[in-house]
């Protein structure tokens, strides 16, 4: 019996090393492929091979399973685009995108608790918004603000699917909604913050967004905290706080030579 359960133990280590050193190499060849082949077709295809367990269901469980895997599909997707859109030569940024998508597969998104869900939320609204604001510059609104929707409703859908309230449909299509509007609003005057010969480039609408999505949950949890209770102190400091960061931001940092 002991003989079995080191065995077992011993599997499960091995398992789990193999486990970790995949997802390694996709974090890496995830970035190289799309620099190297000045493509992000092959960089997708390696993101969407490492998530063969969402089709390998039967057909009425595939929506379930995509609507389920939108967090982890945004971050991948993101970071190939954004890899690509950097250019066909290795800079900075992209040793900087290999080294965050291989903490992402190993350490960030097998976290469960509340907080480390609400990160893994955060983190898909601003590699998502990012990569949206690169690909759609120049586009139709149309593709921003499916995109842009499509962000909003799967950061706020994976909040909320950890959560006993299972009926929260709503909420995730009005802040789909906002999401769409507020990069609707942006997207003509698209304001890119570049930083040197890194490559490294943030758009000034991906921050928005990422403190609406933390200010959004954080009114959400008060509400359902104090209930019949709920006053607006309740929630006025993170909201402040909020409102003049990203009031010193559009007002201060918006100069238009960032203009993309």
């Amino acid at each position: 019996m002991a003989d079995y359960i080191l065995a077992r133990k011993s599997r499960n280590i091995a398992s789990g090393a193999v486990h970790i050193f995949l997802n390694i190499l996709l974090g890496i060849g995830a970035v190289l492929v799309t620099v190297f082949s000045s493509s992000p077709l092959f960089g997708f295809l390696l993101v969407l091979v490492s998530k063969w367990r969402i089709f390998a269901v039967r057909r009425r469980y595939l929506w379930l399973n995509l609507k389920s895997n939108l967090v982890d599909l945004i971050v991948g997707m993101s970071v190939v685009l954004l890899s690509y859109y950097a250019g066909n030569t290795l800079l900075p940024v992209d040793f900087v995108l290999m080294s965050f998508y291989v903490i992402w597969l190993v350490i960030i998104k097998p976290l469960s608790s509340e907080n480390a869900t609400l990160a893994q939320s955060l983190i898909a609204v601003f590699l998502g918004i990012s990569a949206t604001t690169f690909v759609t510059a120049g586009q139709s609104p149309v593709f921003t603000i499916f995109l842009a929707f499509l962000v909003g409703y799967a950061a706020s859908r994976h909040v909320l699917s950890q959560t006993s309230n299972r009926d929260f449909t709503m909420t995730t299509l009005v802040c789909g909604l906002i999401f769409a509007e507020i990069a609707w609003l942006c997207q003509s005057w698209a304001i890119v913050y570049t930083f040197g010969a890194s490559g490294i480039r943030i758009p000034q609408v991906a921050i928005i967004l990422t403190i609406f999505a933390f200010i959004y949950n954080y009114a959400r949890q008060a509400i359902i905290r104090y209930q019949d209770d709920f006053r607006f102190r309740h929630i006025i400091g993170p909201v402040l706080f909020g409102v003049i960061l990203v009031g010193i931001i559009v007002i201060w940092f918006s100069n238009p030579i960032f203009n993309i």
